[in-house]
């Protein structure tokens, strides 16, 4: 490719795609190319829009363009086209004959005239005859799955798990745009406090439903700003939050966050302690740097010890009954996440969760014995999938007597009406990550 392939937005968000299908995480792969390229703030905006919107719809755009592909493509052609698609359809204030002219400019520098001509006839060919109609797709679940741009089998385990009215709206929250949300830092501030700053640098907000020191952000910048800076405030989703909030911490408990990295929770539980340690582990030590410098930014860095651990390796540091409070935020298929990072959806497999179930018993087993007789673990993930979830409790409790389940409580009684012990928060409940939380408290 030539250099100024990528001094445009649709440049650069080809460039992002194609990494991506290689397999660069979406957020840090456009983060890099767009502060690396000199674009226009609405060039910028475009280039996010074409990266996520592509990533979000993709099945929907295979679908689309395989009754005008009758050969195998090269991966950035098959991508190019899809953008195309992407626009044509989604993007009403662009006009048809800019996308098709970038389209083929992009075409010509990334390939050769055979190139050209190929997508040039392609597209010509897309806005003659026009996309197909999703609704004729036959196979009900088959039709969901590709409006929604989901595979067939997670659809299957939704609708399965949660009914088909509830699986609509959760595949119509999750190709959604992902809000920001930032959680206020007691350890150094207060709400009114951070509100008045950002009042003050017109960013505009509006108080989370479901996290008491939150703000959703609605308009603005923050990363950038003196608070974040200054760790008045970090960000955070909602749900996440949420973990953190069931636990009861008080100033002065022990605790251990077993899967701590990159540190949110742990910043979270030292910010409610005075006299009180948390306990942070991960397998890798420059993660444990990552908790580290989160906590000196947080203020909280004399109330963290990290340790460069794997969680199942807890015997060699701890001794029983050590912890008041135990957190395992457990490694998981991360499915509440697609709006938020949208590719996972194409790599995941349904024996994915089987692997990881296995894992998470296998932490929650080792760390039982760590947690003092009517102390709690905290086992939560950010996954919708049950079998990562009430799964992996039930199998716990089974071979743990002296454990019990107790109902999960948040500061503002979210979805209090809810039958289960357990708390699961969908993407299409609150407008935030999908999330799990459950209690299990040692009683002998």
């Amino acid at each position: 490719m030539t250099k100024k392939t990528q001094t445009t937005a649709r440049g650069v968000a080809l460039t992002a795609l194609e990494r991506i299908r290689q397999g660069a995480y979406s957020n840090i792969e456009l983060d890099q190319l767009l502060s690396r390229t000199a674009l226009k703030d609405s060039d910028r905006r475009l280039a996010t829009n074409i990266v996520y919107g592509v990533l979000q719809h993709r099945l929907t755009l295979e679908y689309w363009l395989r009754p005008f592909i009758h050969r195998k493509l090269d991966s950035w052609v098959e991508t190019l086209l899809w953008m195309s698609i992407y626009q044509y359809h989604y993007l009403d204030r662009v006009p048809d004959w800019a996308v098709t002219n970038e389209s083929i400019e992009l075409a010509k520098q990334w390939g050769n005239p055979g190139t050209r001509k190929f997508v040039t006839g392609v597209l010509h060919a897309i806005l003659r005859q026009g996309l197909a109609d999703l609704d004729t797709i036959a196979d009900p679940a088959q039709c969901l799955a590709t409006k929604a741009s989901v595979p067939a089998w997670m659809v299957k385990r939704f609708v399965d798990q949660y009914g088909q009215p509830t699986t609509a709206k959760l595949l119509t929250a999750i190709n959604q745009p992902a809000r920001v949300a930032i959680r206020v830092n007691p350890a150094i501030t207060t709400m009114d406090q951070v509100m008045a700053a950002l009042d003050r640098q017109g960013v505009e907000y509006r108080p989370s439903e479901i996290a008491p020191d939150a703000l959703v952000i609605t308009k603005g910048e923050v990363l950038s700003s003196d608070l974040f800076a200054q760790g008045a405030i970090t960000v955070q989703d909602e749900s996440a939050m949420l973990a953190v909030d069931s636990m009861g911490v008080q100033p002065g408990d022990r605790v251990l966050d077993a899967c701590a990295a990159p540190g949110g929770k742990t910043v979270q539980v030292a910010s409610r302690l005075t006299a009180g340690q948390v306990d942070a582990l991960d397998i890798h030590q420059h993660k444990t740097r990552l908790i580290e410098k989160n906590a000196r930014r947080l203020h909280v860095a004399d109330r963290v010890v990290t340790h460069t651990l794997d969680a199942r390796q807890v015997d060699s540091a701890f001794a029983d009954s050590t912890f008041d409070k135990v957190l395992v935020d457990a490694p998981c298929s991360g499915i509440g996440l697609l709006r938020r990072k949208p590719e996972i959806r194409y790599s995941k497999r349904p024996a994915d969760s089987d692997h990881l179930h296995q894992i998470q018993l296998a932490i929650l087993n080792t760390v039982a014995p760590k947690v003092k007789k009517g102390g709690i673990i905290t086992y939560s993930t950010c996954t919708i999938l049950n079998q990562e979830n009430n799964g992996t409790v039930r199998a716990f409790l089974a071979d743990h007597p002296d454990f019990e389940l107790v109902r999960t409580k948040t500061t503002r009684h979210v979805k209090g009406d809810r039958t289960s012990a357990t708390l699961t928060i969908l993407p299409s409940d609150f407008g935030s990550d999908g999330f799990f939380i459950s209690t299990l408290r040692r009683v002998k």
